[in-house]
């Protein structure tokens, strides 16, 4: 099909590439059995997902096998953000009969509204829609149906948005009607307030059909506006930086059926079929470890062939190894899998693996593959840049100066902040709201990219790396931290362990801070939404300086000094979270114990307060901190509540037999054991029916957030399952669930979750330097997410939280773990 654009004053005409269609069902959209509509090259989701806030909701587009478009919905600002109003999402109804997908929508949605972990300020509006996709062969219709007309003063304010992915979209070309451009790498102006106060740029074109990307067949969108107002294409950066291009049009005043009507066509490749990925593991593989290939097709592909692992020539060139038809694993998401399995080859050495057009990149396989360049990232990068309260330089960087000296202020009482922190009515401390509370401006690490101290982050990341050290007898010294002087030095040994001392800092922040509040903080975080945004250096959050508490000097405006830009630490009551954070320190006491005593001994004591004042409805809860007071201090009344509750720890096995299982050889108690045993035995039986229906080999059910730190997770735990249950659990699922993390995972993007690990790695990530499009090397993604109902995904975008967040705690710690159990427990022989 042919489609002729007008060059208004250059008076030529452009032409897309014709593309004949045969006249098979594939060609034209359709209902599926998923719910979505289908084309051959081309998928258009309902209200599947329901994450707006980091563009994944409303009508989606999957074009050629990439997601190009998505939040297709009413919105009340032309260009909102993550704290703008959402509708409420009914349920969805599909008529096949008349091929009509429909969701009823309304706002406001009272379960956000000034409710919830990221309140949502609603305006005095009500009303109700029916969100529409209908398909007109290879094009297909948005409809809005409103039950009543709009209000007279939301005229001219609501409309009709959908979001274009900005990624694939760089540098490539538009036009509307006679108007054309290029979609900007930065947003550019003019722009300027609106009649409601909102700066905004003005649009990049204005009219009736948008064409997008017209000279890349591949990404070609046309998108045509059926009523009379006009379409604008709109840069969603003028108020925030993780802005996408919008296409926009105004709901018309008066009107109720058919208030929008858009008729969109995604240009589609001739008879598209998904090229094959294979998923490797861009680190590589120990010559006695499993070896697998994962070739992912599409539904499409039936051309079946072989296969070929290529060892890399010292001298340059390839030598191939291994040929062979893949094996058959089945199908999974919208994928077909199959498997080249390269277990028998141990020879040392670089490889590839290739299958049709794709080659992996350079994998090696060595006994040495996890002793360099795999964990240590994190530890020598990652951390330290986290680290708060300090300076961090990097040889002619430096990543932040030192930050938070301010910390902190006590939070107001009832008080719904965002980002999931509440005041509940009272401080439960001695300290009254806006007083300062001393001893904690010290210690701690940044909790993912928002800068923030949540204390299970905290008590993660201490434990974690406590567990490392007594484990894995970690001694590696390359980063200088000086906790007088509060500098920090990358890439500069200072003759102490590094792991050691990011313990103790973190040690420093959680026990600072139950010394001085009498309690665990819930967490520490600043107090204006401006700072919680911030991309950039953490020292520029506050000005370091204690707020003075003068009423004169509440209105300075944040980023002046003087201004009450100081943090708010909050407190709450939550038994399973002092619990775990005991158990944290009292884990760290073991390790802390040669390295600074006094300080070990204040995590010991500070444990056994909280076994002797928390109160707790369950017994079992109280398992972890039972299990680490008996490893650090053999007291025997800490077994005996072990042996006494053991049904209680039976029945929740698949969470505590991980815990239990280091404590059992020293419990002198068959019954204990033999109970505990039986119960771990049962529950492998439901890890194994779980790891079979993945081609991966590993218990994975992906959702909205990417899966990869649930995974390491699972890998971790499964350490001390093997080590504990040697005769009931190997090793294989911890292996694979660290060849996961490393590449082998689902979709287009083989990258290893870890930045800057492995022969390809996320390279945009969101950490603190997100703004820069850029990453911090060691650390770890959440990684591959879903696309409702079957679309993996992984972009290479460093504002989705959901895909490239990188986080503290387990997020962080249990993928160094992975790597060093898999190093010991393959070359223990």
């Amino acid at each position: 099909m042919k489609f002729l654009l007008r060059l208004g004053a250059l008076a030529c005409l452009m032409i897309i590439p014709e593309i004949s269609y045969s006249q098979d069902s594939t060609q034209v959209f359709k209902i599926n059995d998923l719910e979505y509509l289908e084309m051959r090259g081309a998928n258009v989701m309902l209200a599947h997902d329901f994450y707006p806030e980091s563009h994944q909701g409303g009508v989606g587009i999957i074009q050629n096998g990439i997601r190009v478009a998505t939040n297709g919905d009413l919105r009340l600002e032309q260009a909102p953000g993550q704290w703008q109003p959402v509708p409420k999402v009914s349920e969805r109804k599909v008529d096949r009969k008349n091929q009509v997908i429909s969701v009823q929508m309304s706002y406001p949605d009272e379960s956000k509204d000034r409710k919830g972990f990221n309140p949502i300020i609603y305006p005095d509006l009500e009303f109700t829609y029916n969100l529409k996709i209908i398909p007109q062969g290879k094009s297909f219709k948005i409809v809005v149906d409103l039950d009543e007309p709009l209000p007279e003063e939301w005229v001219g304010r609501v409309g009709m948005n959908i979001e274009l992915f900005p990624g694939i979209l760089f540098g490539k070309s538009y036009y509307m009607d006679e108007q054309f451009g290029i979609f900007n790498r930065q947003a550019n102006g003019p722009g300027g307030a609106s009649e409601h106060g909102i700066y905004e740029l003005e649009p990049m074109a204005t009219g009736k059909e948008l064409v997008i990307a017209p000279e890349e067949p591949s990404q070609t969108l046309i998108i045509k506006n059926l009523k009379n107002n006009d379409l604008k294409l709109l840069d969603g950066r003028a108020q925030h930086s993780n802005g996408w291009f919008i296409v926009h049009s105004l709901v018309p005043g008066g009107e109720t059926e058919a208030a929008i009507e858009w008729l969109v066509t995604p240009n589609v490749i001739e008879d598209f079929t998904y090229s094959p990925v294979v998923q490797v593991s861009q680190v590589g593989y120990h010559p006695k470890q499993k070896k697998i290939a994962h070739i992912e097709t599409g539904k499409y592909d039936n051309d079946l062939q072989k296969a070929t692992l290529y060892r890399v020539d010292t001298k340059g060139g390839l030598s191939e190894v291994k040929s062979e038809i893949p094996s058959e694993w089945g199908k999974f998401l919208r994928y077909n899998y199959y498997q080249l399995d390269f277990s028998e080859i141990e020879e040392p050495g670089m490889y590839v693996v290739k299958y049709k057009d794709f080659t992996t990149r350079p994998f090696q396989i060595s006994r040495d593959v996890y002793k360099r360049n795999v964990w240590q990232p994190t530890l020598e990068y990652f951390l330290p840049v986290q680290m708060c309260h300090m300076r961090v330089n990097d040889r002619y960087k430096v990543w932040h100066g030192l930050c938070h000296m301010d910390d902190a202020r006590m939070a107001p009482v009832d008080h719904n902040h965002f980002d999931g922190y509440i005041q509940g009515s009272e401080t439960l401390t001695d300290f009254e709201p806006g007083e300062h509370v001393p001893g904690i401006n010290i210690g701690g690490w940044h909790d993912a990219g928002d800068y923030d101290l949540r204390v299970e982050s905290q008590a993660a990341t201490v434990q974690g790396l406590s567990q490392i050290y007594e484990i894995f007898e970690v001694n590696y010294d390359n980063t200088s931290i000086d906790q007088e002087t509060r500098i920090v030095e990358i890439l500069q040994p200072d003759g102490k362990e590094d792991i050691l001392q990011q313990i103790e800092h973190g040690v420093l922040s959680i026990a600072g801070g139950y010394q001085s509040l009498g309690r665990f903080y819930r967490g520490i975080i600043v107090p204006t939404k401006r700072q919680y945004i911030l991309l950039g250096d953490a020292s520029t959050h506050s000005d370091n300086e204690i707020f003075s508490n003068k009423e004169e000097d509440e209105n300075i405006p944040v980023g002046l000094e003087g201004a009450p830009d100081d943090r708010w630490v909050f407190t709450e009551e939550n038994t399973n979270r002092e619990l775990s954070t005991a158990a944290a320190l009292a884990t760290a006491a073991r390790v802390l114990a040669d390295y600074n005593p006094e300080l070990s001994s204040e995590c010991l004591q500070i444990a056994k307060e909280v076994w002797e004042i928390t109160e707790v409805d369950s017994p079992g809860a109280k398992t972890e901190l039972a299990v680490e007071l008996f490893l650090t201090t053999r007291d025997s009344k800490y077994s005996d509540f072990l042996v006494e509750h053991t049904e209680a720890i039976a029945a929740n096995i698949s969470n505590t037999g991980w815990i239990v299982g280091p404590a059992l050889k020293y419990i002198d108690n068959p019954e204990f054991k033999g109970r505990i045993t039986q119960a771990v035995k049962d529950y492998s039986s439901e890890i194994q029916k779980l790891g079979e229906k993945t081609p991966y080999g590993i218990p994975y059910e992906p959702n909205i957030w990417g899966a990869g730190w649930g995974i390491q997770n699972f890998g971790m735990k499964q350490y001390f399952l093997h080590t504990s249950y040697p005769e009931i659990f190997s090793y294989e699922y911890l292996l694979n669930a660290l060849n996961f993390i490393l590449g082998a995972h689902p979709g287009v993007n083989t990258s290893s979750f870890a930045s800057g690990v492995g022969s390809r790695s996320l390279t945009q990530a969101y950490g603190i330097n997100r703004g820069d499009f850029s990453f911090i090397p060691g650390g770890i993604g959440s990684g591959t997410a879903l696309i409702r109902p079957d679309f993996p995904e992984l972009l290479e975008w460093p504002f989705l939280w959901q895909q490239t967040e990188y986080v503290l705690g387990g997020g962080t710690t249990d993928y160094i773990f992975l790597v060093l159990a898999a190093d010991e427990l393959l070359n223990k022989n």
